[in-house]
C-alpha cells in the first residue's frame, strides 16, 4: 500500500517511513512539510492509499477540518500523527490517529483499517456536500461571513462564494438560518457552537 506523509518533523517522517521500509507492507510515496499549493497539486497526482498528516500544519483556526481540507485532494484514507495534543473532537474527524508511542504493529493495524473502511464506504452521489462544503456550511452556520471563511481556509472570497452557491443547490436552501437548521440536523453542528 503507498503512504504520502505530510510532517513538518523531517525526524518523525522518517521515522514511519524507516517503520514501513522494516515492514515492507506500505511504501512511502512522497513526504511534504507542509500544503501549499505546489504540495496540493502532488497530493492530487498521487495514488496514495493513505496520507498521514500531523495536523500542526493547519492554522490552529482551521485544525479542527484538518481531513476535510486532505479530503478535498485525494480519495485517500486521512491518518493523523499529531506532534501536539488533539482534543477528541479533532481526533474523531480522521479515519485513524497513530500515536507517538503506538508500536509498529499498532501503527500498521490502524492503517489497514482506515484504508479497508474509507475503501468500504460507498461513493457519493452528486447531490451530496463535499468536505469543502461541509467546511463553508459549518463557518455559514456558525455566523462567520465570507471574509472570515476565505481567511480561515486560505482562500478567496470568490471560492467562497462558488462553494456557497454550490451548498444551495445542492441542498436548495437558500438563507443561512436554513442552513444553520440543514447543519443542526446533518450534525454537522452543535446548538451551543451557534451564534
Amino acid at each position: 500500500m503507498k503512504v504520502f506523509l505530510i510532517m513538518p518533523s523531517k525526524i518523525m517522517a522518517r521515522g514511519i517511513e524507516g517503520v514501513f521500509h522494516d515492514i515492507g507492507e506500505f511504501k512511502v510515496e512522497g513526504i511534504v512539510s507542509d500544503i501549499t499549493s505546489r504540495e496540493e497539486t502532488m497530493l492530487k497526482n498521487v495514488s496514495a492509499d493513505a496520507v498521514i498528516v500531523d495536523p500542526v500544519i493547519f492554522p490552529l483556526a482551521a485544525r479542527a477540518n484538518g481531513k476535510h481540507y486532505i479530503a478535498e485532494f485525494t480519495d485517500a484514507a486521512v491518518v493523523a500523527f499529531p506532534s501536539i495534543f488533539l482534543d477528541e473532537e479533532t481526533e474523531r474527524q480522521y479515519d485513524a490517529v497513530i500515536g507517538l508511542y503506538d508500536s509498529p504493529a499498532d501503527v500498521i493495524h490502524k492503517l489497514r483499517n482506515a484504508v479497508s473502511t474509507v475503501k468500504e464506504s460507498p461513493a457519493s452521489d452528486g447531490n451530496e456536500l463535499s468536505a469543502r462544503e461541509k467546511d463553508i456550511l459549518i463557518c455559514v452556520a456558525k455566523g462567520l461571513i465570507n471574509k472570515e471563511i476565505a481567511d480561515l481556509f486560505n482562500i478567496s472570497i470568490h471560492t467562497v462564494i462558488s462553494h456557497r452557491r454550490n451548498i444551495t443547490r445542492k441542498t436548495g436552501i437558500k438563507t443561512v438560518a436554513g442552513l444553520t437548521v440543514y447543519a443542526l440536523l446533518n450534525n454537522l453542528i452543535d446548538a451551543s457552537s451557534v451564534e
